[in-house]
């Protein structure tokens, strides 16, 4: 019976983010995206590009797994800044107390998330999701999935994720589905759980 190696969880901020860093977070990209790269918004330089977007903003933050010393997959995201343009490609307008942003720990852009084929339906984009979001501060978390892929919007949405609409975020990109996912209030209701003593934690 084959067994599925452990899956080791490394976090790593912008002081972390050396050349090989980009190069693994870009190899790994290539190949989860492989059938996608003749595609001008998802080839590799245009991944480079945003992902020096991404990675300029303070709070960014990056989630990989290894497995054998091999990496498996990561999640990535940062903070919305109080200006962010994250809500501006929505097609129908949200209420504004959805959208404003403070520009601190109200909301968490998970830019990307993704495994290689091989640990696909294993639990380990899961477990890398999870694992990213355990050591963040902010409220709520953001991401967006294509409505073409149904199971990963299904995915998403067994993960605690809500969908609030659809966006186009550029004008050569796909229409996505907006998916939120409270945080601190499941935070709140773990903590405040009564020790045997009657104190709370």
């Amino acid at each position: 019976m084959t067994t599925t190696p452990a899956v080791e969880m490394r976090r790593y901020g912008l002081d972390d983010l050396t050349d090989d860093l980009r190069q693994t977070l870009t190899d790994v990209y290539a190949e989860v995206y492989a059938d996608r790269l003749s595609d001008p918004f998802f080839d590799i330089p245009r991944f480079l590009d945003r992902l020096e977007g991404h990675t300029s903003r303070p709070g960014w933050e990056v989630v990989m797994g290894y497995a054998d010393g091999e990496p498996v997959g990561y999640a990535y995201g940062s903070p919305l800044p109080e200006r962010t343009r994250w809500w501006a490609g929505m097609l129908k307008l949200l209420p504004e107390e959805m959208t404003d942003e403070t520009g601190g720990t109200r909301t968490l852009a998970l830019f990307e998330l993704m495994v290689r084929q091989s640990w696909r339906k294993t639990g380990t984009a899961h477990r890398i999701h999870e694992e990213l979001l355990s050591g963040r501060p902010e409220e709520r978390v953001t991401l967006l999935v294509e409505p073409t892929h149904p199971k990963v919007k299904t995915l998403y949405e067994a993960w605690g994720y809500e969908d609030i609409g659809d966006q186009q975020p550029f004008p050569d990109a796909p229409v996505y589905a907006t998916m939120l996912r409270q945080l601190r209030q499941l935070r709140q209701l773990r903590t405040a759980q009564p020790h045997a003593s009657g104190t709370t934690s």
